[in-house]
């Protein structure tokens, strides 16, 4: 990741220099998906998909744009051009300010006038939200309003119902709970944006009467981070992990030199506060499911008498995984990596010591590495970053995540204690719950089939509103598989889905978290699939692998099913057959939809 990209950044670098970043971006060798963006501007637009183009980039996300007319965004909603329509977005951004509010209320006008003009106002982005579902079916990402550049009524403007700042509060209110009823409705933050950046630059109106641009030139970098964001965290870009030094950094004061009874930490004293907010801010992040790491070179006795400190927020069993040694932290950074069965690029380093920072940056270059300048600044820098931004709703998969690898972990050792691998299988006493997608696993299906990249032969990305969609369509078979054992429940880790033509199951996606490989749940999915194929008459099925830079370990997955290879090109994509006929079920640990 490009630390020009990084919270607090240069926005004013960023905008001389955006050429010349996009050309070292596209040349640095990523491997990136491609996302068709469209983007519906209440002003002008430029700018902010430009600088937007670079901030995705740094994700990982290679975007293509559409953008409509000046001021054409609710006409393209609700009666998209033709060029929109063949555009076929991913994701629609409208991009709308204070200044497309259209009814501000007037100082005479009655109560109930005041409530029909809100009601009409917030009536024109339903009415849109509701084209562009039935039109595209794609997430919409929607700006809520930044608040007025005056206050006509002062401080009253907030409580009068003809107040300007009281139209505005009221009208974000309801689309935030539109948002929180409605499936693929994101509500972009603006408001927030504006008032991190100051009300006062914000509203400069030189860019507004001359360009139209609803904020000054400087604005656009944050803007267009703030909605990179939300944008990676739809397409499954976010970070999983944050991994911590310990030393002056969630604690001040080294504890091997100044003993537990030295550092400082808790609200007594200022120099302690500052970490253990830090601390509170952190164990936040565990309960919406971002896995917590020590990383610290430190003796572990240390380690573990400076989280067992009585003023410690943390405590040793907030942490997934606890490396405190004197190795290379980008070593141990690694080591957790595939403790935890996952990529070292889904961490997030953070560390006072500069040093240990650059190391880190250039041994493991995915791995997002913030400058943390300052303790009273640590929880606005990861906060400004947004490595772990929500989107939709958190699944009880994202809450309970820690809990999962923890049980994972004890899954290991008894693994380590078995006499053969047979045995430790049935040792679990595993259970599977393999069914029809439901609704009330939707946001889980869509969110793993944009997380999983190794088992998932087709990488195919959906929303929740396309998942809802195959769900309710007869012409698929569509399987969720949730699996339990002794230690714990690893929540809906395996997803399949085929197109039903003629007589033959084409199958579009199956993948499957990697926490819970070779356990014979692959297998009990098969099984499932071939049986439901079955009941619909369906003779052949059609598995198809598409390769990519991180799925090679799922290339010969459907030979070891048993299918058949049909054909392959000059890309390595092939294409395999299973007759149903005469199929003998392959599972053989995993006990399925017990009653």
């Amino acid at each position: 990741m490009n630390e020009i990209f990084t919270y607090p950044f240069d926005a004013a670098e960023i905008m001389k220099r955006q050429k010349k970043l996009k050309r070292e971006l596209l040349d640095d060798g990523t491997s990136r998906i491609k996302k068709r963006i469209a983007i519906l501007g209440g002003s002008t637009v430029d700018a902010v998909r430009d600088v937007l183009e670079l901030f995705l980039l740094n994700y990982g996300i290679e975007p293509e744009f559409w953008t409509s007319e000046y001021a054409q965004y609710h006409n393209e909603a609700m009666f998209p051009s033709d060029e929109f329509t063949a555009f076929k977005p991913d994701i629609i951004y409208i991009h709308t300010t204070y200044r497309n509010i259209i009814g501000f209320p007037g100082l005479y006008d009655s109560d109930d006038t005041v409530k029909e003009k809100l009601a009409a106002e917030f009536r024109s982005y339903t009415e849109m939200w509701d084209s562009l579902a039935d039109k595209f079916g794609c997430p919409v990402i929607q700006n809520n309003f930044d608040l007025p550049p005056f206050r006509l009524l002062g401080n009253s403007d907030a409580t009068n119902i003809r107040g300007r700042v009281n139209f505005v509060n009221r009208l974000n209110a309801l689309m935030a709970e539109e948002a929180a009823k409605r499936t693929g409705l994101y509500i972009c933050d603006l408001n927030y944006v504006a008032s991190c950046y100051g009300l006062d630059s914000w509203h400069d109106g030189t860019q507004w009467y001359m360009y139209k641009y609803a904020f000054p030139m400087q604005a656009v970098p944050y803007i267009a981070a703030n909605l990179a964001a939300m944008i990676k965290a739809v397409f499954g870009k976010n970070k999983k992990v944050l991994a911590l030094d310990l030393d002056n950094t969630l604690w001040g004061g080294v504890v091997g030199d100044d003993g537990v009874e030295g550092i400082k930490i808790g609200k007594d004293l200022p120099s302690g506060q500052v970490y253990s907010e830090f601390q509170e801010y952190v164990r936040l992040h565990k309960g919406m499911g971002v896995l917590l790491t020590v990383c610290s070179k430190n003796d572990e006795e240390n380690a573990y008498g400076g989280l067992n400190h009585p003023d410690s927020t943390l405590a040793v069993e907030d942490f997934t995984v606890i490396k405190a040694n004197w190795d290379n932290k980008d070593e141990n950074i690694m080591r957790t990596a595939k403790a935890l069965d996952l990529l070292p690029e889904s961490f997030v380093f953070v560390d006072d010591n500069p040093v240990e920072r650059q190391i880190v940056r250039e041994r493991i270059p995915g791995a997002a590495v913030p400058e943390m300048d300052g303790a009273e600044n640590y929880i606005r820098i990861l906060d400004r970053n947004r490595y772990f931004e929500v989107v939709g709703k958190l699944t009880d998969d994202d809450l309970k995540r820690g809990e999962m690898y923890k049980a994972n972990a004890a899954r290991a050792d008894a693994q380590s204690g078995a006499a053969d691998y047979g045995e430790f299988l049935s040792s679990l006493d595993m259970k599977a719950e393999i069914k029809p997608f439901v609704p009330l696993y939707i946001p889980r299906i869509a969110q793993l089939t944009n997380k999983s990249n190794q088992f998932n032969v087709t990488t195919r990305r959906c929303t929740e509103g396309e998942i809802a969609n195959i769900a309710h369509d007869p012409a698929y078979i569509t399987l969720y598989g949730r699996l339990s054992d002794k230690f714990g429940d690893n929540g809906v880790v395996s997803v399949v889905f085929g197109n039903i033509k003629e007589d033959a199951l084409h199958i579009d996606l199956w993948l499957m978290s990697c926490r819970v490989l070779k356990r014979d749940m692959e297998f009990a999915m098969l099984d499932t699939l071939v049986e439901a194929a079955k009941e619909k008459g369906i003779n052949t099925i059609f598995g198809y692998y598409y390769p990519t830079a991180k799925n090679g370990m799922v290339k010969e997955l459907f030979a070891k099913f048993g299918f058949d290879k049909i054909s392959e090109d000059e890309n390595g994509n092939t294409v395999w057959e299973l007759k149903t006929s005469g199929y003998e079920p392959k599972n053989r640990h995993i006990l399925v939809n017990p009653q």
